[in-house]
Formats: structure tokens, sequence, C-alpha cells
């Protein structure tokens, strides 16, 4: 018999985390925990996000199928039981954590991977803000191999103009947000390849993209918003080069993976990105990154502090998690 804890936690962020339509003053997460003969799997999830409209509170989703976790449900059996998003990707995770504590296994063979999770660099994001504020964020991580800009407003050609000459070596990715007009996409994309930006996110609402069906963008553009799960990945072909996998869209590392794998076989290149949350909601994200060719996990590195233990960023590399704080 298992037991199920489920808690909300506030984790305090080192200044306001800005983007085009919101801004988070501190991380508030729901953390699962199942037990099971003495051992405890662990997941964590972003409580307050954009995947939930119409949708009852994460913690009262998770209440609902307390029995089924407490009787022994299956992670196949879970994709199920729950939709897509935040509650299944906080109760799929612990269960995989769970999983991997029970018999011993590695993550990587749990996963199906090839071989032992390895490091790798994240970008380092920069709120949306004015030039000279990104500008100033960008000097003071200018060590940093690869930054994500948040943009989505007026102006943000001038924004990227100004992290490029603060930081001239970095490689950039820029992320909308669904902020751009049609026009603006048309007018920034040029603009923004001059100033070796690499990679563009989510220009559009989902369901407002049917211009990139003969549109030729002057820069690889990726699917956030747009791309939740499997079920998204119809729709996304032939506009999107990359869809970015983010567990507390897909509901967890099992449809994450599959989501991956048939991406990939689609011809969509892959971005595993997260919401602000602890180590504990990046470590699962670190099995995706092993596949994914832009890596967005930079979530501790927003907050005033970490979960303890956390993951070991040296700088923008992560090393692979500790099986102590998951897997």
């Amino acid at each position: 018999m298992r037991r199920l804890a489920v808690k909300a936690e506030e984790w305090p962020l080192n200044e306001p985390f800005v983007i085009s339509r919101m801004v988070q003053e501190q991380g508030d997460v729901v953390v699962v925990e199942i037990e099971q003969d003495g051992v405890i799997g662990r997941g964590e999830t972003e409580r307050a996000d954009q995947y939930m409209a119409g949708r009852v509170a994460v913690t009262d989703e998770i209440e609902a199928v307390r029995d089924q976790i407490e009787a022994g449900i299956t992670r196949d059996e879970l994709q199920s039981l729950l939709p897509s998003g935040p509650a299944r990707c906080a109760v799929d995770c612990a269960l995989w954590d769970l999983e991997a504590k029970l018999t011993g296994t590695p993550m990587y063979q749990l996963a199906g991977l090839d071989g032992p999770l390895v490091s790798v660099t994240t970008v380092f994001t920069i709120s949306l803000d004015s030039p000279e504020k990104m500008g100033a964020d960008a000097a003071a991580n200018a060590y940093r191999p690869v930054l994500k800009l948040k943009l989505g407003r007026d102006g943000d050609p001038e924004r990227v103009a100004a992290v490029r000459e603060a930081s001239p070596h970095a490689r950039i990715s820029v992320d909308a947000n669904t902020g751009w007009s049609e026009a603006q996409l048309v007018d920034y994309l040029p603009k923004l390849a001059a100033l070796g930006v690499e990679l563009v996110e989510q220009p559009f609402a989902p369901g407002e993209d049917a211009m990139l069906d003969t549109f030729e963008p002057a820069i690889p553009l990726a699917a956030d918003e747009s791309c939740l799960d499997r079920a998204s990945l119809p729709s996304l072909a032939g506009k999107y080069d990359f869809v970015n996998i983010k567990l507390d869209k897909t509901g967890g590392l099992t449809e994450a993976l599959a989501l991956a794998h048939e991406a990939k076989s689609m011809g969509f290149g892959i971005m595993v990105g997260c919401n602000i949350g602890t180590s504990l909601a990046m470590a699962p994200g670190m099995v995706i990154a092993q596949l994914a060719s832009f890596v967005d996990l930079d979530g501790p590195l927003l907050l005033a502090r970490d979960r303890v233990p956390g993951l070991i960023y040296n700088d923008s590399q992560i090393e692979p998690p500790d099986p102590a704080l998951w897997g």
C-alpha cells in the first residue's frame, strides 16, 4: 500500500520574472511524495501556470485520484486517469523516482536511453524589460555561453541589439511568448538574424499561426505554448522547426519521452524547457535534455534559493541529478 502526500510551496525569486503576458513574483509549486515500502518518490510541478484554463487547482486534481495512486496505479495507467498538465506531471515524476529507487535501476535504463545521463549546458533567461536593463543583465551574465531573451512587445530588435552589444560572444535565442503580430514577425526576423539569434519561440498564440504554413522564416521557429503533447504535433508540422517540451505541459516524463521520440520521427528538433521551479522540477527534464539540441532548465538559477540537495550548476553547465534529489 502506498501513501500520498501533496503540498504547495512558495520559492522566492531573485527578482520578478517578466514575460509578454505576465509577471511572476515568486515560484509557486506543488510537490508530490509517494511512499511505498519505506521508499519515497518525489515530483514537482508549477502550481500557477498557463496550461490549466478552465481546470481545477493542481492539488485538487491530484486529491481527486488519491485512492487510485495509493492503490498502486502504474505510470501507464496514470496517463488515462489524468489529462496532460501539471497535476499529472507531479505524480508521474514521483512514480519514476519511486520506481528507480525501489528497483535500484538507473534512470537512463528506465527511460530507455543508450547510456548514463551526461551534463548539459542550459540557457540563462533574461526577463523582458527595457533595452538598457536587458543589456545590463546580459553584461552581468556575459560569461554564460547561451542566453534566452524574453520578448513580445514593440521594440524587440532594440532589446536584442542591447544584449548582443553587452554579450558579443553568447549564443542567443528569444521567446516572444505569443506576443507578436504577423507584421512584427515579418519585420523582426531579418533584424534578429543579423544579430545572430538562433531560435525564436512561439511568436503567436496557439491556433493563430496559419500564416506559418507558407512563411519561410530567417530563423528556425519553435512551438512552446502550441505544443502540449503528442496530440499537438500534426497541427505544427510545416510551421515550426522545433518543439519545446516542458514536463508541466506534457503531464510528466512518460509523455515527454513519447513526445520527444515522435517529434524526432516527424523531423522536429527538440528543445527541453521549464517553468519556474526548484531542482526537483528540473531533474526529470535532464532525461529529455539528453535528446535535445536546446536546453532551458535554468529555473533554480532564477530563484533566491534552491532545494537541498539540488542540481549542481557549474555556471550554465548542469550535472546529472544525484539520486538523493531524484532518480
